[in-house]
This record gives structure tokens, C-alpha cells and sequence, in this order.
């Protein structure tokens, strides 16, 4: 019998520090998708304009709110990559169970959350100098507080964590069946369409505007972190009774 009791949450932190210095690709990608929204946002969010007589103006809107919506995307598809079988496999090299595992994946995806929710940030303030310099007019920007780009960022990561848990609870059940890859694509579909056929219920519509219409952090905190942990613990309970090399 060994005279070292073995910790948990030692293990936890060690694993946790294994994956932010092994998973660069995770991070690489980021900054490859951030790049590739800047693209995108170059296009404007919308434009408009008028005339009177001889005199005629037009206005082109630009926003870094795309840069916000592809780093959702890329933390739903890492979360969803972390659960495969290659990523698993990576804490066979630590003493260690599926709850501290899983443990350590949440504090990973934490971390990167906040790290992309401050790359989005930064991203933002290049993609308006990058305007800027594209637009010999001149151009009217919203100023910030450090308070308000404090909230920004921990917003901004907030959002993207939430969509780490989807992925994460997404990457569980195909996991758990790959016919899940299949079935839960046409249920997406399938649910927007009832979204475009129906005006009197809009599922998507009423969910993003539970989290888009809190204007204090300290609600907009509970409410994500409540519903991530939701999914989060689903993801759990899934993985108990998957065979250990499955």
C-alpha cells in the first residue's frame, strides 16, 4: 500500500497545466479563425444613405460582433474535439479518473474562453484601425471605460463558454453513439425551419434573447454559468457508463 494519498484535486491542477502547455493547437486555430472574421467583417454589417439635391452621403456600419460569433463557433468545435477518443487517451498518462478529467477539460476550456474572450477584444480594436485605414472619411466609433471593456471581456468569454458546454455535451453524445452526428445536425435544421414557419414561437429567437437582453454581468454570470454547468453535468452523467476505452 502506498503511504502518498493520492489527491484529487492535485491531479486536477496537474492535468489542467498538462493541457494548456500540450493543446497549442487549440489556441493556434483561434488566432487563424479571429484573422478570417476580420476578413469577413471588412464586408460591413450594413450600409445606408440618402440624397437631397445635388448633395448625397451613404454610411457603411461596421461592428466586430462576427469576431464574437466565430470564436463561439471555434470554442463549440474545441469542446467537441477535447471528448474525442485522441484527447482522452492523453490522461492515461496521470492517475486518474473520468470525473478528474473532466475536471481539468472545464478549467482548460475556461481558460481558453477568457483568453479568446480577450483576443475578441483585441481583435475588435485592430479590425477598427484596420477600417480606419481602409476609409480615408472619417469614422465614428463608440468609446469605452475600462469598466465597460473589463465587462466586454469577461461578456465575451462568458458567451464563449457557454457554447464550450454545448459542445462539450454535443461531443459526449456522439460519443456515446455516432449516430448522434447524424441525428442531431436535422434536429438543428429541423428546428430552425419550425423557427421560419412559426412567427408566434421562435425557439432560437426566445433562447438568445434570455442571454443577449441582460444588461447587468452579475445576472448574465449566473445565468450562463447555471445553464453551461447544466450541460456540463449531463456530459458527466453520459460518460459513466461509457466503457473506458470506449
Amino acid at each position: 500500500m502506498s503511504l502518498v494519498e493520492v489527491n484529487s484535486w492535485d491531479i486536477v491542477k496537474k492535468q489542467y497545466r498538462y493541457k494548456l502547455k500540450s493543446y497549442l493547437g487549440v489556441f493556434s486555430s483561434l488566432i487563424i479563425i479571429q484573422v478570417l472574421a476580420i476578413f469577413f467583417s471588412l464586408n460591413g454589417t450594413g450600409m445606408s444613405g440618402g440624397s437631397s439635391g445635388t448633395f448625397s452621403y451613404k454610411v457603411n456600419y461596421y461592428s466586430g460582433d462576427l469576431i464574437l460569433v466565430f470564436m463561439m463557433l471555434w470554442g463549440f468545435i474545441t469542446a467537441i474535439i477535447i471528448t474525442t477518443k485522441a484527447y482522452r487517451y492523453d490522461d492515461t498518462s496521470f492517475v486518474t479518473n473520468r470525473l478528474t478529467s473532466h475536471f481539468s477539460n472545464i478549467l482548460f476550456l475556461i481558460s481558453a474562453s477568457l483568453f479568446a474572450g480577450l483576443t475578441v477584444f483585441l481583435s475588435s480594436h485592430l479590425f477598427r484601425l484596420i477600417t480606419n485605414i481602409m476609409n480615408v472619411d472619417s469614422i465614428m466609433v463608440n468609446e469605452h471605460t475600462p469598466l465597460q471593456i473589463a465587462k466586454g471581456i469577461i461578456g465575451a468569454g462568458l458567451y464563449i463558454f457557454l457554447f464550450t458546454s454545448i459542445g462539450y455535451l454535443v461531443g459526449m453524445l456522439i460519443q456515446k453513439n455516432k449516430l448522434f452526428s447524424f441525428f442531431l445536425p436535422i434536429v438543428l435544421v429541423g428546428a430552425m425551419y419550425l423557427d421560419g414557419m412559426n412567427n408566434d414561437v421562435l425557439i432560437f429567437h426566445s433562447i438568445s434573447l434570455y442571454f443577449l437582453s441582460e444588461t447587468l454581468l452579475s445576472l448574465l454570470i449566473i445565468k450562463i454559468m447555471s445553464v453551461s454547468l447544466l450541460f456540463y453535468g449531463f456530459a458527466i452523467i453520459l460518460s459513466a457508463r461509457m466503457e473506458v476505452r470506449a
